[in-house]
């Protein structure tokens, strides 16, 4: 409540920004506000002033960005594809944060979440019961019949990208291999409702629908945000909400779709030992896709996956 606040309150900044028609852009296109963003800024400004929370100026990406933010993307796509094509029975999760390490440098980027408010690891690698933060371990063996989700994240040139992919260890058992199907489901249905001068909540109702009609739950603690620019940015993304709410998706909006189904109850509990890994209460299976997706002019684009 405290940070949506926040959050509304800085939106309110915008009123007090004032560019001239023939001014340049704010958004650095060299074109003058009139022929570039002045249109957008006075349709987002009625629709605030009709109680809507709606994205400031630093939320949304210019040009320049979303290219330097696609570089980045090839990288940690290119790093979860390696994973794809190696990942299987007997690999150790510290084997997998070490091809993330290797390949991300090799190729220029740096692994965001190596040292990110002191978590040890390159890459995050969640095993059954884990929802998210797994801490990779040389003495975590990937068996037959294992779900894990391995999430990536890259720096390139001041440039942030991230995604996540769930993988099948060998043969799974029909409700684990359910589990992970619904949550790409999920994504992939979340994704189609992403579009201009919708809300985030429209996306939000689609994903708890999803689940729930197939028996699941939704994370609720933990949910998607804003990406680009740094690692974690406004907005934060729930998959519990309603539409016509949250906030208004307007072209350049940047943020990653990654919801977190349980096939069991909805409580987590984070691991008191390292304060990171965060488990299912009941220790049912949890699985997690990640889509980080651009709002474009007549829908999304999907920048990582």
């Amino acid at each position: 409540m405290n940070m949506q606040t926040s959050l509304q309150d800085r939106m309110n900044d915008r009123k007090l920004i004032k560019i001239g028609r023939n001014d340049a852009c704010w958004c650095k296109s060299g074109k003058k506000y009139k022929q570039c963003h002045m249109a957008m800024d006075e349709k987002i400004q009625r629709i605030q002033d009709e109680g809507h929370l709606v994205p400031d100026r630093s939320i949304i990406k210019t040009p320049d960005q979303i290219a330097g933010i696609r570089q980045s993307a090839k990288i940690n796509i290119a790093v979860l594809d390696y994973v794809a094509e190696h990942i299987k029975e007997g690999i150790t999760t510290q084997q997998i944060d070490q091809w993330v390490y290797d390949l991300t440098t090799k190729m220029g980027g740096i692994p965001a979440p190596l040292g990110y408010h002191g978590f040890p690891k390159s890459v995050c690698t969640s095993v059954n019961d884990q929802v998210c933060h797994g801490i990779p371990d040389e003495n975590v063996v990937l068996k037959e019949g294992d779900i894990i989700n391995v999430d990536c994240s890259t720096i390139l040139n001041g440039y942030f990208s991230d995604s996540s992919r769930m993988f099948c260890i060998g043969e799974v058992s029909p409700e684990k291999k359910k589990l992970v199907e619904v949550a790409k489901e999920c994504c992939d249905i979340g994704l189609k409702e992403v579009k201009p001068w919708g809300f985030l909540g429209d996306m939000g109702q689609a994903v708890h629908d999803h689940a729930y009609a197939n028996g699941y739950t939704v994370v609720r603690e933990i949910g998607g945000h804003g990406v680009g620019i740094e690692f974690h940015e406004d907005p934060w993304v729930g998959y519990n909400s309603k539409r016509g709410e949250e906030m208004l998706m307007v072209p350049g909006m940047m943020f990653t779709i990654e919801p977190m189904i349980n096939m069991g109850n909805v409580e987590i509990f984070v691991d008191e030992a390292n304060g990171w890994t965060a488990y299912t209460e009941d220790h049912m299976p949890s699985a997690q896709w990640e889509y980080m997706v651009l709002v474009t002019e007549d829908g999304a684009e999907v920048i990582s996956y």
